[in-house]
């Protein structure tokens, strides 16, 4: 599902005029946030229910550079739900041409001691009801 829009801003790009390859981490971040709203989730009040994820693996296969000022559009699939973990995948295109895939695996925690915890019913049903 379409969830979020990127225009680039100049800061974002390196020396060679492209979008740095760690801003594609930042979108993906961004998209998350946009992807579970789309869900009906809003990202600041699932702390209360104990949906605090946090990200343990990441996988980015670059296709094509993108500039200051072009725009990326990003698509978001959830592909895979666990226990405490599920994997979200990234589709990033800029005029309808791919540019970027990325792969992120999240694993739920608990604040207070900082390990895997169970996924909340509510987030686990909604993500499983979108994995395509």
């Amino acid at each position: 599902m379409h969830v979020y829009r990127h225009q680039i801003r100049y800061h974002e790009t390196d020396a060679q005029g492209f979008l740095f390859n760690a801003r594609y981490l930042e979108i993906a971040d961004v998209a998350m946030t946009e992807f579970l709203r789309a869900l009906g989730h809003r990202f600041t009040d699932l702390g209360a229910i104990g949906f605090d994820p946090s990200l343990v693996k990441a996988e980015i296969a670059f296709r094509k550079p993108t500039h200051f000022d072009e725009v990326i559009d990003v698509d978001a699939t959830c592909s895979h739900v666990g226990r405490s973990s599920f994997v979200l995948h990234y589709a990033m295109s800029c005029d309808a041409a791919p540019v970027c895939d990325v792969d992120i695996t999240y694993v739920n925690i608990a604040r207070e001691t900082e390990t895997s915890a169970a996924l909340p019913a509510l987030i686990a049903d909604a993500l499983r009801a979108a994995v395509s």
